[in-house]
């Protein structure tokens, strides 16, 4: 019996893992890239330096919340593929589908750090972290049911997965919620960040004990 190429190919989870390595890498260089150092006028001293670095702000904020998200998700996804037991060309297909997403960051990020107060800044931020959870769900459910997840893997740890994702992107739901409030954008990406934060720390606060 023959075999079809699609049945052997892309059977590596080691080199989906080294290209999301790579990129997650670039895209957490670029969003530093776009804070430049301030240009001052001939002359200038410590208090027009100081302003200049007042003036960055809007970019050191989007940098920490796009580092924070970049780093959520990377750990995401190499939690899911250290329990998956081999690789194939769909599930290359939808890792690559979700690095297309998380490419688009530093672009989100810098959409954002330019018009900071603007909704539709944060929204186009809020649809970009919305997507990526979105495949990264999409992922797991896909290899439970190809079979593809580590022998031996209870049921629990995919529950634990899909928990964290969905419970993540309420709360990341929530943060835009609040932007559309008179209050503008500004509580909304405090929100956001306190919610980064919490994923990244993971302290026991008795509202997220389970994430």
């Amino acid at each position: 019996m023959g075999i079809v190429y699609n049945q052997i190919a892309n059977r590596s989870l080691e080199r989906i893992g080294a290209l999301s390595d790579g990129l997650f890498a670039i895209a957490m260089t670029l969003i530093v890239l776009e804070i430049r150092v301030p240009e001052l006028a001939p002359g200038a001293g410590d208090r027009d330096l100081a302003q200049a670095l007042v003036d960055l702000a809007p970019r050191f904020v989007t940098y920490l919340l796009s580092f924070l998200t970049l780093g959520i998700f990377w750990n995401g996804q190499q939690t899911q593929l250290s329990y998956m037991d081999r690789g194939n060309r769909d599930l290359a297909w939808l890792e690559l589908l979700f690095l297309a997403v998380i490419a688009l960051f530093p672009f989100t990020t810098s959409l954002l750090a330019d018009h900071i107060e603007l909704r539709l800044a944060l929204g186009l931020y809020w649809l970009n972290i919305f997507l990526a959870g979105v495949i990264l769900w999409g992922i797991w459910t896909y290899a439970e049911r190809a079979r593809i997840v580590r022998e031996g893997t209870g049921p629990e740890v995919g529950a634990a997965i899909r928990r964290r994702i969905g419970l993540a992107q309420l709360l990341y739901g929530i943060g835009f919620v609040i932007s559309l409030l008179p209050t503008g954008t500004y509580p909304a990406i405090a929100w956001i960040v306190l919610v980064q934060l919490n994923f990244a720390v993971a302290p026991r606060l008795w509202f997220l004990h389970k994430i």
